[in-house]
């Protein structure tokens, strides 16, 4: 059975903490951010995790970590 390759631009983009949760950054502060509340940017800037629902789906696109 060949191995199974790892989605690049996935590994680029989300880390495996040690507990195994899929760590990522929240998209929409590369630009146009005028029209965004500094609330909103400061909140954007915050780490957030992969929820349940895309789990498996990020399980597939990084199968050895």
């Amino acid at each position: 059975m060949p191995k199974i390759k790892t989605h690049s631009s996935t590994k680029k983009r989300i880390s495996v903490t040690g507990t195994g949760k899929f760590k990522k950054n929240v998209a929409n502060r590369a630009h146009k951010l005028t029209g965004k509340s500094s609330k909103r940017k400061m909140a954007l800037k915050q780490s957030s995790y992969v929820d349940s629902a895309n789990k498996k789906a990020v399980k597939k696109l990084l199968p050895y970590q």
